[in-house]
């Protein structure tokens, strides 16, 4: 936690992160390659959704 100014702004950090990077994270050796793409596009799809991002082709 270098890169961060106090201890108190890393735990703050760390309790949001906690909480997403489960999301992001599949038990990838209980999964074949085509089964973890299909679930790491259904997961950012979700994600996108919740944040209200969108994609633009360029």
């Amino acid at each position: 936690m270098k890169r961060f100014k106090s201890i108190r702004h890393a735990q703050r950090f760390q309790s949001a992160f906690s909480g997403i990077t489960p999301h992001f994270r599949p038990r990838r050796h209980l999964l074949s390659p085509a089964e973890y793409r299909i679930v790491m596009v259904d997961r950012f799809a979700i994600w996108n959704e919740i944040t209200g991002v969108t994609t633009t082709a360029a």
